[in-house]
């Protein structure tokens, strides 16, 4: 991995900070949140889990209280994973779905159990220092006091109101004006404040086994929910060992399946078996080669990955160096392909990193999946709920076959890189489908290029989109590369916008290897911000 450069060749309103104790969010508000946990004394876990309770207030376009959450930490010692996806309902039978050709995104339907909450009580029962209530004070100051909304954050709310206005819960909740909040308008939300109080309160108690958990389940009957309070009981977040593979030196982890993060790990051990150093970081060269290792990775996980207690392969065999070189050998330096699966048996989102000057490092992501989720908001508590349960198939005998009690296919992946078994980064990049996508182009650029992280961030992405197939690209790609890519026969979507919500948010944290301070990085997409001291 060469050094970095501190060259900034584009577009952006951010540089780099550098800080012994750093929180690096979506939302600036957020990220304060979790920097006042380290100044008064808690760790890096203790600025994870208050950014992620007050991030469920200021940006609730993305996630809330009813969101699923994944996370990556080095602990000081060793690399950890958490798993708080839910499953889902024990009444999510597939005859619920019949007559239908893809599984809803709106409404109850589309609900699994919400994960996000148990994450938090998990991640501070094994390493939080600070009280747990303390985490939730700027959460809940921020819902009964209220927040001026940040500009694309009253973007996002506005975009919602055409999917999820003929939901009543969600309009009730969100637009009791009948309209979003505009950029600098005072939000409140007291239901909000008053459960997390009662989280707080109860340890978590409440959410799973208590009031909250009983308001849940009566709606859910009143309203033709399938979820119910023994549910809600039996969920438990699984600690994993985070997945990894080795790109020329540098490392890239993410949690396993049911997550799509192996996908970014694929791309990468197909993209090591060409010289792609010697190309321009930003040509048309170098992006066919990106976008044809994305595809072939995303033929595989879209037809493999699950609930791994149903898949058919494992990731192990998925990430062999030597099947992912037989699949490299599928790509034509000067031609788009489509590419079906291989056969490996043979062979809206939030993301936040924290680090503190002991060492510890968390990497985590939180989503309610498609913007504000299902659109349902549990009356009178501000729980909205996401709308996980969409990532499933209904193509009966496909591994992420709607099925009761089971994990669906998953996009939120938070990411970390390690060096020599060292940790060097957290890392993720928020964004639906777009999220392993931007993994591999940003981690790439830093590897093979030596750009700087916020260079990495900042520079043009495309996304092989999963609406229409096309290769979307931002309005700042150079027009030759444009050009070249429409050449070797890529369909393109060149999208008017800028910033824009459909190429993702990223956030890094780069832990030097010598010590010292660290580099945080924020995206210029998003409303958010590196902070530090």
């Amino acid at each position: 991995m060469p050094a970095f450069n501190y060259e900034f060749p584009y577009p952006s309103t951010r540089l780099p900070i550098f800080a012994g104790n750093v929180v690096a969010s979506s939302q600036h508000l957020a990220a304060t949140a979790g920097l006042r946990m380290l100044a008064k004394g808690g760790n890096a876990v203790d600025a994870a889990i208050a950014t992620a309770i007050a991030i469920t207030v200021v940006e609730p376009t993305m996630n809330g209280i009813g969101a699923d959450a994944f996370c990556i930490l080095w602990d000081g010692q060793k690399l950890v994973g958490l798993n708080a996806s839910g499953l889902s309902p024990a009444l999510m039978t597939p005859d619920r779905y019949a007559g239908r050709d893809k599984m809803p995104d709106t409404g109850w339907d589309s609900v699994t159990v919400p994960g996000a909450v148990s994450l938090w009580i998990e991640l501070h029962k094994r390493y939080g220092k600070l009280p747990f209530a303390d985490l939730f004070e700027p959460g809940i100051k921020l819902a009964h006091d209220g927040f001026r909304v940040s500009t694309m954050v009253a973007r996002q709310w506005h975009r919602a109101i055409p999917r999820l206005q003929d939901q009543p819960s969600w309009r009730a909740a969100f637009i009791p004006n009948g309209r979003a909040p505009q950029p600098g308008e005072l939000w409140k939300f007291p239901d909000q404040a008053t459960t997390l109080r009662k989280i707080a309160e109860s340890g978590g108690d409440a959410f799973y086994r208590g009031e909250l958990a009983d308001k849940m389940e009566k709606y859910a009957i009143e309203t033709g929910g399938a979820l119910r309070r023994a549910d809600l009981d039996a969920h438990r977040p699984d600690w994993v060992d985070p997945i990894g593979l080795d790109y020329r030196g540098t490392t890239l982890h993410e949690i396993p399946p049911n997550g799509q993060g192996i996908a970014a790990c694929m791309a990468l051990g197909i993209l090591e078996n060409f010289d792609v150093a010697r190309l321009a970081p930003d040509g048309p060269e170098l992006a066919h080669l990106r976008i044809e290792a994305m595809k072939l990775a995303f033929a595989d996980i879209h037809r493999y990955v699950a609930d791994p207690r149903f898949m058919e392969v494992t990731s192990a065999q998925m990430l062999d160096k030597g099947y992912l070189k037989s699949r490299a050998k599928l790509i034509d330096p000067g031609k788009a392909q489509d590419f079906g699966p291989g056969v490996p048996k043979v062979g809206g989102t939030i993301y936040l990193g924290t680090a503190d000057a002991s060492g510890m490092m968390v990497s985590l992501i939180q989503s309610n999946y498609t913007g504000f989720g299902s659109g349902i908001v549990v009356p009178g508590t501000g729980i909205a709920l996401q709308n996980r349960g969409t990532g499933f198939s209904l193509k009966p005998g496909h591994p992420n076959f709607v099925a009761p009690r089971k994990r669906p296919f998953h996009t939120i992946i938070p990411a970390f890189i390690t060096k020599d078994g060292q940790p060097v980064a957290t890392f993720g990049l928020m964004g639906g489908g777009m999220q392993p996508q931007g993994h591999m182009q940003v981690f790439s650029r830093i590897v093979d290029h030596g750009q700087n992280p916020q260079a990495a961030i900042d520079a043009p992405r495309w996304r092989i989109h999963e609406t229409d197939g096309t290769v979307w690209t931002e309005p700042h790609m150079p027009q030759g590369t444009l050009s070249g890519l429409e050449a070797k026969g890529h369909k393109l979507t060149k999208t008017p916008d800028s910033p824009s919500f459909d190429f993702g948010s990223s956030q890094i944290i780069w832990r030097f290897p010598e010590g010292g301070p660290y580099l945080g990085a924020s995206e210029s997409r998003r409303d958010g911000a590196a902070v530090g001291f």
